[in-house]
């Protein structure tokens, strides 16, 4: 507030409302793994809207929302490099002797169990897809 970052102040604004409703949704206060799929989630839908602002023809309004994905995207846990989930697929894959499209469920488990919030669930299925041949 102070340093008149009024787009960051907004951001965050929203944010902690997201997180307020999910924790009545819940009736509960939020792990850190809650926290970060709320983050997550705001992410996903920033992304959603710039790309339906560029295809509006918005360039203003996409990169406004492109910002606030950035905004929040400090506040995530570091996140696990794509050759980490890459070497830890294709080792469960090789353990377990999966292949194909019947493949991706368990990979998908296993590896969301193993990596939580470090690891986005859309990287890690297009990672397993790629392993597995699906």
């Amino acid at each position: 507030m102070k340093a008149r970052a009024k787009e960051r102040l907004s951001t965050l604004r929203m944010l902690l409302t997201e997180v307020k409703n999910e924790r009545i949704e819940r009736g509960a206060d939020l792990d850190d793994d809650a926290f970060a799929a709320v983050v997550r989630r705001a992410i996903k839908q920033r992304h959603e809207s710039e790309r339906q602002y560029r295809d509006g023809g918005r360039p203003e309004l996409a990169d406004k929302e492109k910002r606030e994905a950035e905004i929040l995207a400090g506040y995530l846990p570091e996140q696990v490099d794509e050759s980490e989930i890459r070497a830890a697929v294709a080792e469960l894959v090789a353990a377990e002797g999966l292949s194909g499209a019947r493949g991706i469920g368990p990979v998908m488990k296993a590896m969301i169990q193993r990596f939580g919030a470090t690891a986005d669930g859309g990287t890690i299925n297009r990672i397993a897809r790629e392993v597995l041949g699906a």
